[in-house]
């Protein structure tokens, strides 16, 4: 994949200006697919992002004095999420309760004043509701896909929080290793949601936390399953035993399931093989 490096298209935040595309333009040209998004013959509307008053508890008790923040950028995704296909159409009445509070829980699980990567960020679930939620936390969103990038890198100017979160357009592989002059991306939490199955999920994310740092990848019932099955592969790349928690109990109902995996071992990347020798010592010639 190729990035542009320039300061012009990169989205700053803390720690300098990672690469990233240009911010979209409203002269931009939308797909005809997005533009003419409409669920049951209309078009997307703020009013499918007005928080449901059986809700309200919860998300006070999750967003605080930030509520007004998370509702601006509840709307953002029934709109504009909507239209540039982030967000199922179908999706945006449930904006609160499947996506914004379901992320938010997860920050009873991240430690003050931490650094957080979010792999395979897409609208920013759940990296930019934690940043809402959060403002102690250092967020980068971590997303290879242009449109993506564009609509984080207009989502953060808008929702005012340049200063704690910046976005990072790759693979999370470029992410851990650096690339074109980008020094490589390391935190204490590296969160993921609907991304892969664990043992690629492992792969991918536990090269990104600091010695001691943890995955924290949101999953659904089936977790237990999932640890069951890739328990070998996640201890060979270095990680802990994994752990289920449930976060948000007693505040959401369904609770948000996650598995939590400290990093414990740096494993580093494959050596690669040295050439056979022959029995006298010498290197084979063909």
């Amino acid at each position: 994949m190729t990035h542009d490096d320039t300061a012009a298209g990169a989205a700053a935040g803390p720690g300098g200006t990672p690469p990233g595309p240009p911010p979209f333009r409203p002269d931009s040209p939308v797909p005809a697919d997005d533009a003419s998004t409409v669920v049951d013959g209309r078009a997307p509307s703020p009013a499918d992002a007005v928080l449901p008053p059986e809700l309200a508890g919860a998300a006070r008790t999750l967003f605080g004095d930030r509520l007004d923040l998370a509702a601006a950028y509840a709307e953002l995704l029934a709109t504009d999420g909507v239209v540039r296909g982030l967000i199922g159409p179908r999706e945006a009445p449930r904006i609160w309760d499947r996506h914004l509070l379901n992320c938010a829980a997860v920050a009873e699980r991240i430690p003050e004043g931490a650094t957080v990567l979010d792999v395979g960020s897409g609208a920013g679930l759940p990296g930019l509701v934690l940043a809402i939620a959060r403002p102690d936390l250092t967020v980068t969103l971590i997303e290879p896909l242009a449109r993506r990038t564009s609509f984080l890198i207009e989502a953060v100017q808008q929702l005012g929080l340049a200063k704690m979160v910046r976005v990072f357009r790759g693979r999370a592989d470029e992410a851990a290793t650096g690339s074109s002059g980008v020094a490589p991306l390391s935190g204490d939490v590296v969160t993921a949601r609907a991304v892969a199955p664990l043992d690629r999920l492992s792969a991918w994310c536990l090269p990104l936390a600091v010695s001691g740092g943890r995955l924290i990848a949101l999953k659904g019932a089936s977790a237990a399953d999932e640890i069951a099955e890739h328990a070998e592969t996640v201890a060979r790349l270095g990680g802990g035993e994994p752990q289920v928690h449930r976060c948000g109990e007693g505040v959401i109902d369904p609770p948000t399931i996650v598995v939590e995996i400290v990093r414990e071992r740096m494993v580093g990347p494959a050596r690669p093989k040295a050439p056979k020798r022959s029995r006298g010592g010498r290197s084979r010639r063909r």
